[in-house]
């Protein structure tokens, strides 16, 4: 029998910047319905989890493929586990790890993604795009990654340490694992370069947790964090 592949999309309502990212409206549609809504067109097994009532209840106006979870979890890959806990999800079946204010996910990189996985011996996948534009080489919210020749990732920096060139590129946070490989992810400690940069993923490498990067030609729509990505996004839903 083939493994399974299921999107879990965390969805939480405290957001410092804007308040209650996930429910604001797009262009007539909430955030994560346009998450979901793009991603589901897969026809993956596609779940919502988040820690709130107010979320939980909105979703079930459009699916009801939604898990409730703790409010105590500190990342969304505790949430994640937690919901693909919920789910029964076996150990092989692959588990995407999809953040909820990214509605423009390009579906050709999510396969791509997918079939990376299966073809690649790896831990972790995950994905970069090159760098198109100057200003995210100096910008430290903008996480670059060094990729080896194999295609593995060997650092993530968000200030550069070494000379733009081909090994360089924009780190895309989607991330995917078995769930085998999940639930030891969230038994690890966070390691002094994680807690330094502020990248979760840089613990996955320091535990010797192998990360493959799936590469996307294309330049994937940013996501919604401010008021000003809420605007660039409407606009962007007019081209």
């Amino acid at each position: 029998m083939n493994n399974r592949t299921i999107i879990l999309i965390p969805s939480r309502i405290g957001s410092t910047r804007l308040p209650k990212k996930p429910l604001i409206n797009i262009s007539g549609m909430s955030l994560i319905q346009r998450v979901f809504t793009n991603v589901d067109s897969l026809k993956l097994d596609t779940y919502i989890a988040t820690d709130s009532n107010e979320i939980f209840e909105h979703v079930l106006k459009f699916t009801k493929n939604v898990v409730m979870t703790d409010s105590k979890h500190i990342s969304g890959t505790d949430r994640v586990f937690e919901a693909a806990t919920k789910l029964n999800i076996k150990d092989d079946d692959l588990v995407i790890n999809l953040q909820g204010d990214e509605p423009f996910m390009p579906l050709e990189l999510l396969s791509n993604l997918i079939n990376d996985f299966i073809n690649k011996d790896c831990d972790v996948i995950s994905a970069s795009h090159p760098i198109y534009n100057d200003e995210d080489v100096s910008n430290k919210n903008c996480v670059k990654v060094i990729i080896n020749s194999s295609g593995y990732a060997e650092a993530f920096e968000r200030n550069l340490t070494k000379e733009l060139d081909d090994s360089v590129m924009r780190h895309i946070g989607i991330y995917g694992y078995k769930y085998r490989t999940l639930s030891k992810i969230i038994n690890l400690e966070p390691t002094a370069n994680e807690l330094e940069h502020k990248l979760e993923q840089l613990r996955f490498l320091d535990n010797d947790l192998s990360i493959y990067m799936s590469q996307y030609k294309g330049e994937v729509p940013p996501g919604i964090d401010t008021q000003e990505d809420v605007i660039r996004a409407e606009e962007y839903l007019k081209i």
